[in-house]
């Protein structure tokens, strides 16, 4: 089974290894940074992950700060974030989520509560969150279940509508094969299999009806990647 990544953003030590200890098994993989700037520049080295647990009270950059950051760019707005933080009154658990986060937990937690809630954020992040999502030449709607190319209506199969909305939700970050396999066809990557390269194709035919932009890039050994500029 492929690893869901976790970044922890926490300066208390003392809590962060309680998360890795949480999260030591099969499902997942923590990696901990004790400042916001530490987080950006693993994703400035193109690491990326699946969802972060952010504490709001941390050295140099705020937590509400890395926060909006995190949430207003292309690379990682669609990220999941769960703020865990000692200041559990409700002005700031309102400006978190107005900032766009997508949970909140107040110290102290349970850990079980923690796990229950990483696990749902993840499910409802691989479901997909706006309802528009539109990156150079292609959009999706999801409440009409629609696709257009340069103004162009493209007919996708179920799956190619599923693959193409996961590859553009991750947009700019390389999604592995195993990922996909879970996220689209529900069933953990075992060997080599020819069903992905063959949707990939396929979905790569009906966009290039409409543009010469090639968005879906190949990651050799590891999976695909979709961005708005040709590799």
């Amino acid at each position: 089974m492929n690893k869901h990544k976790i970044f922890v953003v926490e300066d208390d030590r003392s809590i962060s290894g309680l998360y890795e200890i949480a999260f030591d098994n099969d499902e997942f993989e923590v990696v901990c940074f004790e400042k916001a700037e530490a987080m950006f520049d693993a994703f400035e080295k193109e690491q990326t992950c699946d969802i972060i647990i952010l504490d709001l009270m941390l050295p140099g950059m705020s937590g509400l700060d890395a926060l909006k950051i995190l949430k207003s760019s292309e690379n990682t707005k669609g990220i999941p974030v769960i703020i865990v933080s000692a200041k559990g009154d409700e002005k700031d658990k309102v400006e978190g989520l107005n900032l766009g986060a997508d949970d909140y937990i107040a110290k102290p937690f349970g850990m079980l509560e923690l796990i229950a809630r990483v696990k749902a954020n993840i499910r409802k992040s691989a479901i997909g969150g706006g309802e528009i999502i539109s990156i150079g030449e292609i959009t999706i709607n999801n409440s009409e279940h629609e696709v257009t190319v340069a103004g162009h209506h493209v007919q996708l199969t179920l799956k190619e509508y599923k693959l193409l909305k996961l590859l553009m939700e991750k947009c700019n970050n390389v999604v592995t094969r195993e990922k996909i396999l879970s996220a689209v066809w529900d069933y953990d990557y075992v060997g080599e299999t020819r069903t992905l390269d063959m949707h990939i194709k396929s979905l790569r035919s009906k966009i290039a009806q409409f543009t010469p932009v090639q968005y879906i890039h190949t990651v050799r050994g590891v999976g695909y990647k979709f961005s708005k500029n040709n590799l």
